[in-house]
């Protein structure tokens, strides 16, 4: 994954941190068979670690943009574009799965 992708959205995990989820659930993936049960814990965890970091992604953008409005700053018309298709595109994946 590299910073902003073929749709011009910048994603909300760097590419390091990505492939050490997509290898951590390899791992869990191939755990199963030895122990099921462990297996959807550890999936639950990575999970929900996954959506926390999202969250924060998020938040921080959130919040950068607020401190622009609060500090009187005008918001760039095309920051805000960028920060609303960064929100459809998460509720359409959130929406698809």
């Amino acid at each position: 994954m590299h910073r902003g992708s073929s749709n011009g959205e910048e994603p909300l995990l760097g590419a390091v941190e990505a492939e050490r989820y997509h290898t951590t659930w390899s791992e869990i993936q191939g755990s199963f068979v030895d122990d099921p049960q462990e297996a959807v814990r550890s999936a639950d965890g990575l999970v929900s670690e996954v959506m926390l970091k999202f969250s924060d992604t998020l938040s921080e953008r959130r919040d950068g943009l607020e401190k622009q409005w609060n500090g009187g700053e005008q918001v760039a018309t095309e920051d805000l574009r960028q920060a609303l298709r960064a929100y459809r595109s998460l509720v359409d994946r959130l929406l698809a799965a």
